[in-house]
């Protein structure tokens, strides 16, 4: 799967999960401070990208994953 692709996925998560318009998500953004995510936020997204992806995030990994662009480079890892 392309990074392009994954962007678009992990995007469009993100825009349902924190009910945002997904044009204003870009890699850069950050859940907390530009998305308005909180804790509670964060855990529902990182499930929500486990389950879309089939992948496992563990805590200290979710805990790194702070921008979209971050989760999209952790999935590519593990999708390679």
């Amino acid at each position: 799967m392309s990074q392009e692709a994954i962007h678009e996925r992990v995007r469009s998560i993100v825009a349902d999960q924190l009910s945002v318009d997904a044009s204003e998500i870009k890699s850069e953004s950050n859940f907390q401070q530009d998305l308005g995510a909180d804790s509670l936020d964060t855990v529902e997204l990182v499930m929500a990208l486990e389950e879309e992806f089939g992948i496992e995030i563990p805590d200290e990994a979710a805990e790194g994953i702070i921008t979209v662009g971050d989760a999209v480079t952790y999935i590519q890892g593990k999708k390679d």
